[in-house]
């Protein structure tokens, strides 16, 4: 009973950083906070999948979580490299 109320509320709190994130996305001042916003939002989804998981009892989920988490650092280590030096491939 009460697990079902905490993952309600956790669903909702997660949606509300996906929305902060989406606005740091989209108005960030800088790259840098863009790529942060990007990142974070990426963990986010995760957690979404995750909730989802437990929510609907199943294992399907958390290997899907865990190939977002390995697209994303993969992502974010690319963004970085082509930040820093302007190109991926040496």
């Amino acid at each position: 009973m009460i697990l079902t109320y905490a993952i309600a509320t956790a669903f909702g709190i997660v949606s509300a950083a996906i929305l902060l994130n989406a606005y740091r996305l989209f108005q960030g001042p800088d790259v840098l906070d863009r790529v942060v916003a990007l990142d974070t939002m990426n963990i986010n989804a995760i957690a979404l999948l995750l909730l989802a998981g437990i929510w609907w009892s199943t294992d399907l989920f958390f290997e899907a979580a865990l190939l977002i988490a390995m697209m994303g650092f993969v992502g974010t280590v690319g963004i970085s490299r082509f930040l820093l030096r302007g190109d991926l491939i040496e």
